[in-house]
């Protein structure tokens, strides 16, 4: 898969940081040496807003870059100004999606454990639907509508010529959850089966009879980058969500979905397990 302008950007912001760290240079003697402020040049490190290219190029001068490591830094730079889908949209977006969209549209791979709801890039439209009506309690029909919208947009990366590797695990309680009434569930399951057949996704369930398992912490996703050190890690919080990419916060969350996927019934275990819970309703 080709590399996307997120994953330019932030990997510019990370190889800016470490020319000037080898060349012992604090942020506000490196922003002085080429006219920018030290805010600034925090700012390009921590992979925020746009980068002009010529201060890109100035400050790998100053790092006595190479000239090879200058020039990948500037093509870096300039990729880095594409923007996505749904940058168009008439109707905002709100500042934690706009940035799981930018994310997600150039991951190569998402592993996702959901305790709750089936992950929303395996919803139905009228599954999706009764999840924002339950928890955006105070939206308009017209915003529940546009997010709605936006999820099956989302879901068209699923349909790309080199899609990224879905693996779901999801507790027993998302197959016997029923959301949106009978009819609504039974749809939904019936779209999981579907999906279950596609080699580029993997489902599982995690069944009650595992009692304590490894993802306490409640629902989360793994963003899987071509570059693994720029992977992203969603964890779903009330109104919004969290994202890390701490080396720290990325190896425990990877630790916690292998264990998951362990614990996890396999994967024609997992299929008789949601058809039987589709034939139950």
């Amino acid at each position: 898969m080709p590399v996307g302008p997120t994953t330019r950007r932030r990997q510019l912001g990370s190889d800016l940081r470490r020319l000037r760290e080898r060349k012992g240079l604090t942020l506000e003697e490196a922003g002085a040496r080429v006219g920018i402020s030290k805010a600034t040049l925090s700012r390009y490190e921590r992979k925020e807003g746009t980068v002009k290219w010529p201060a890109v190029d100035a400050l790998c001068r100053e790092y006595d870059a190479s000239d090879e490591e200058r020039e990948a830094l500037v093509l870096l730079a300039k990729g880095a100004r594409v923007q996505g889908w749904w940058r168009s949209l008439a109707d905002p977006v709100p500042e934690s999606m706009n940035l799981m969209l930018t994310l997600e549209d150039e991951v190569i791979r998402e592993d996702h454990y959901a305790g709750v709801y089936v992950p929303g890039l395996l919803q139905t439209r009228a599954y999706a639907e009764a999840v924002h009506r339950a928890s955006e309690m105070r939206c308009t029909e017209q915003e529940v509508t546009h997010m709605v919208d936006i999820r099956m947009k989302r879901q068209e990366l699923l349909r790309r010529e080199a899609p990224p590797h879905i693996w779901a695990v999801m507790d027993e309680a998302v197959v016997s959850r029923v959301v949106g009434g009978p009819e609504t569930m039974r749809h939904q399951l019936g779209h999981l089966l579907a999906c279950a057949e596609s080699p580029h996704i993997t489902l599982q369930v995690l069944p009650f009879s595992t009692g304590a398992h490894a993802a306490a912490v409640g629902s989360f996703v793994i963003l899987g980058n071509p570059e693994p050190s720029l992977d992203v890690v969603y964890v779903d919080i009330l109104g919004g969500g969290l994202f890390m990419e701490k080396p720290q916060e990325l190896e425990r969350y990877r630790l916690a979905f292998e264990y998951l996927r362990a614990q996890a019934r396999d994967i024609d275990a997992s299929v008789a397990l949601i058809r039987r819970a589709m034939e139950e309703l």
